[in-house]
């Protein structure tokens, strides 16, 4: 009856690190495709900000790049935008924001913003004094086994460089 009872604790001793090692990987795994999302997505965002000659801000959780040479088709138009009810945050290669054509970057995206600068860092608050671009938003994803997990992303600031600003 002793080792029948020193071998139940051993056994909820595995057990519950096993659990526990299981949901922690769990949340490592969240981490990681979070964090390679957000990776590629600022990636792309980045290299169509610095090529771009003109921006429009549609709103505060969308703005529409114009990239000479790029996007032939859609006349180099490019539009990034956050969608709340979807939390994503995609880009579409023309300025309207129906979702075909659309490229999903980031899923589950609870909080986005942009934030826009002139050229010598203050607020901007025109699209002809826009000079750089940045993006702040928080991912968050969850799963049955582990808690969720949270990622606040604050990118850096890219400059418009083929962009004439006042």
């Amino acid at each position: 009856m002793i080792a029948s009872s020193i071998g139940t604790m051993v056994l909820a001793g595995v057990m519950s690190t096993f659990l526990m090692l299981g949901r922690s990987g769990a949340n490592v795994a969240n981490y990681s495709v979070m964090e390679a999302q957000a990776r590629r997505a600022l990636e792309e965002f980045s290299q169509d900000v610095r090529m771009a000659s003109a921006i429009t801000w549609n709103s505060t959780t969308s703005i529409t790049l114009t990239i000479p040479n790029n996007y032939a088709p859609t006349s180099g138009v490019v539009t990034y935008a956050y969608d709340g009810t979807n939390r994503v945050f995609f880009r579409t290669p023309r300025d309207s924001l129906s979702a075909s054509g659309q490229n999903n970057l980031i899923r589950n995206v609870i909080t986005f913003s942009y934030a826009r600068f002139d050229r010598i860092n203050n607020p901007a608050v025109q699209d002809m004094t826009t000079k750089r671009v940045q993006i702040s938003m928080t991912a968050r994803t969850t799963t049955r086994t582990a808690v969720g997990a949270s990622n606040i992303i604050l990118s850096a600031s890219f400059i418009l460089r083929n962009k004439y600003a006042n």
